[in-house]
């Protein structure tokens, strides 16, 4: 930890330096092959939804002798071939989910999970869920998204600027559909705590893009005035100097949600609590990656296109070649050898 404080120290002082916003065509291209790995998932084999978006039946047995390979043979007994889900919850509980079954077709179910288990028929919790509920939930997101993206746009733009909002929401973007194409290109289940967790990782990307941002204004105040460097050297700084801070802000919240993750998935078998977590641990690692990565360097190439800041550059380039040739004309005479040394008084 006193390796990485002083690490961090000179980060902030400048006397260390990751040029991150120079380098920004290497983030680009990172980031546009996951971004076109994730369309190409997303239009070939679509999101792995869960029975709350597109409908099924729903079983849950209680039993001492719980265990996915009897549930497993009880619905090959039944003859239901398609697609199931069974999840062992818990040491004495199994949730089974199929398709969309006939009424007779869930009485078969139901008789085989009973006769497999050693329990009644009316122990068995069974529902029928359908595709509405889903689709209700699905459109309440979006609409939850764009309010969020107006809302976030509108706050940006009256406590920072124009151009700090347009990047934060293209980096807030970055994120979730990032996190989406890696649920679609590992088959990750999509249930209602996944949305869930998708829109909890909005707030988290846009507080540590707003953080950086903070420190990027606080360093460009009253830049084109003093004419001391670029608004990509400022700004880069300003990563550089919130650089620790993003990653141990990051190391903290990962810590516990990787604790749920594995408690609830592992150990409890909870499938809410697997959702909702593997969600935010995906989210707020690509979120931290595109507060470093990708809102700043947008931010930079946005203002580096206005009249005076592309003047300021001109400035600072310039003053840089004056400044460099007396350095070099010095060393030049300093070879000379004796006829620098100062003339000396004769005496009279």
């Amino acid at each position: 930890m006193a390796k990485l404080s002083g690490i961090g120290g000179r980060l902030y002082r400048g006397e260390t330096s990751i040029d991150f916003v120079g380098k920004r065509k290497i983030w680009y291209s990172f980031s546009g092959l996951l971004i076109l790995a994730s369309a190409i998932t997303l239009f070939t084999q679509g999101l792995h939804l869960g029975i709350e978006f597109k409908g099924g039946s729903s079983f849950m047995v209680t039993a001492p002798t719980a265990s996915v390979a009897s549930a497993e043979a009880a619905l090959a007994d039944a003859g239901i071939t398609t697609q199931n889900i069974i999840q062992k919850i818990g040491d004495n509980k199994v949730r089974v989910q199929t398709e969309a079954l006939t009424q007779a077709e869930q009485g078969a179910v139901e008789d085989k999970l009973a006769a497999k288990f050693g329990v009644g028929v009316d122990s068995i919790d069974s529902q029928i869920i359908g595709p509405s509920w889903g689709k209700e939930i699905t459109r309440k997101a979006l609409y939850g998204l764009f309010g969020f993206i107006f809302v976030v746009m509108l706050y940006l733009a009256m406590a920072f600027e124009s151009k700090m909002a347009i990047a934060a929401i293209i980096s807030v973007i970055h994120d979730v559909f990032i996190t989406v194409g890696i649920y679609a290109l590992i088959g990750f289940e999509v249930t209602p705590a996944t949305v869930i967790g998708f829109l909890t990782i909005l707030g988290y990307s846009l507080y540590d893009t707003v953080v950086v941002f903070d420190k990027v204004r606080e360093n460009t105040k009253g830049i084109a005035a003093s004419g001391k460097s670029t608004y990509s050297q400022a700004a880069n700084l300003a990563v550089n100097q919130t650089l620790v801070r993003s990653f141990n802000t990051s190391l903290i919240a990962l810590l516990p949600v990787g604790s749920i993750l594995f408690v609830g998935a592992g150990l409890l078998g909870a499938g809410t609590l697997k959702d909702l977590s593997l969600a935010l641990f995906i989210g707020l690692a690509t979120g931290t990656y595109s507060s470093i990565f990708i809102a700043t360097p947008i931010l930079a190439v946005l203002r580096e296109r206005e009249p005076a800041m592309q003047a300021l550059a001109k400035r600072v380039g310039s003053r840089g070649d004056k400044v460099s040739a007396p350095v070099a004309v010095v060393q030049t005479q300093a070879g000379r050898g004796p006829r620098n040394q100062p003339r000396r008084n004769r005496r009279r």
